[in-house]
């Protein structure tokens, strides 16, 4: 039996009560366990966590066994490289895990270090607030980052380093999603036309007329397919089929997607020359260095096509163009022809249709209201015309004829409506 009792400091008022249970002076323990006599500190002041210790000595089967030695306070550079070290065994993609590393390595550490922050105990709502605050990306960057800290701080309460995550009361970020852009057909074949026209500016050391047929092959392949551009320089001949389909990716349940490309973007695509730096298995990239430097130079080479191509808005201003309005072109032209969102959201590889509904609705809409347009138009066609009435014609069947056709029309109308 185990007597739990406190061994009062010199300055407790109560150091006449042994077994006061509302100061902070130290617990032990005394008393026989399984024959053996033992008396020792709790290294505890709270009454409640030495009635559990005293349990743990009572069941233990060495009782004169020191109590189990606490685990050191977790530091953030511990935390953060075994979050890294979990994300690369998950199989993230490389620019992913990129990506974590950049947040979490070079500013989170930094910035904490900065602060004076060493252990994840540390982190509460006013820190993570603190942190975000020196974040300088636009919005839509800033709502992923916040929600890569979220995943973090996830990760370590999985981890039993904390119990709650400092970013439970963290507000969201409110992103004002700016309508989609994309190029018409004008403006897409001027950019076709401005391939043919990149002057000596662009290029140092490589044929101009080559850069430019590449430039058009890849324009044309971005277009057609709506691959991010990552995607495009990185792309394996191997994936271009000889009926001119290209494979896009694996859908989960183990189908391959494929998107048919027009004739003249595969030919475009197989004649495509050589780079400074040759590889036989891709079309655009050498294969050397890292994807995100590939695409840094197509990007800047794009960003001269669009200087050369000169687009204009309705007031005469230039254009705003980026590469991802390719892909934007792709999913609209297809919107508008008339292709179901859900496969439009499929080929473009969404996770969900909410995403494309999110970022194409109004494009949606347009074709049904060309859908809507097209059948007024036949309602206009099929209705019956007035007959001309004869001169001694009564008054009141001229009316009755010419009724008929309004009352046609509205009555199709109706039911298409509720269709």
């Amino acid at each position: 039996m185990l007597t739990l009792y406190r061994r009062h400091l010199k300055r407790c008022s109560k150091g006449n009560d042994r077994y006061w249970k509302r100061c902070s002076c130290p617990m032990w323990v005394e008393g026989t366990v399984n024959d053996t006599y033992i008396r020792r500190s709790l290294q505890t002041a709270s009454w409640e966590r030495a009635q559990g210790l005293a349990q743990e000595i009572e069941s233990a089967d060495d009782p004169k066994a020191p109590p189990p030695k606490k685990e050191d306070p977790v530091t953030l550079e511990k935390a953060v490289k075994e979050y890294l070290a979990d994300a690369k065994a998950r199989d993230l993609a490389e620019s992913t895990l990129s990506k974590l590393t950049t947040i979490f390595e070079k500013q989170f550490l930094t910035w904490a270090k900065a602060e004076g922050y060493t252990l994840l105990r540390e982190m509460d709502l006013r820190a993570v607030q603190s942190f975000r605050t020196t974040w300088k990306d636009g919005g839509m960057a800033k709502k992923k980052k916040q929600e890569r800290v979220t995943g973090f701080f996830w990760f370590c309460i999985r981890a039993g380093w904390i119990a709650t995550t400092p970013t439970l009361n963290l507000k969201r970020i409110t992103v004002r999603q700016k309508p989609t852009d994309y190029f018409p057909r004008d403006e897409y074949a001027r950019i076709i036309e401005a391939t043919y026209q990149l002057d000596e500016g662009m290029e140092r050391a490589y044929d101009i007329e080559k850069r430019g047929q590449r430039l058009r092959a890849l324009v044309g392949l971005l277009r057609w397919s709506g691959l991010r551009i990552r995607d495009a320089v990185t792309l394996e001949k191997v994936r271009l089929l000889d009926n001119d389909d290209l494979f896009l990716y694996q859908a989960k349940t183990g189908v391959p997607v494929y998107v048919p490309l027009p004739h003249s973007v595969s030919e475009d695509l197989r004649n495509v020359p050589p780079g400074p730096k040759p590889n036989p298995r891709y079309f655009f990239w050498s294969g050397n260095g890292e994807p995100k430097s590939a695409v840094a130079d197509w990007q800047r080479g794009l960003r001269r096509l669009f200087e050369v191509a000169a687009l204009k808005n309705g007031d005469e201003t230039l254009k705003r163009c980026f590469p991802h309005m390719f892909r934007d072109t792709f999913a609209v032209e297809n919107l508008l022809a008339g292709v179901p969102i859900d496969q439009v959201s499929l080929l473009l590889g969404h996770k969900s249709v909410k995403i494309t509904e999110k970022h194409y609705a109004p494009f949606v809409k347009a074709r049904q209201e060309q859908l809507t347009a097209s059948v007024r138009k036949a309602w206009g066609d099929l209705a019956p015309k007035p007959e001309t009435p004869e001169p001694d014609e009564p008054a009141t069947e001229n009316r009755l004829v010419r009724s008929t056709g309004p009352t046609l029309v509205y009555s199709n109308q109706h039911a298409l409506r509720n269709a």
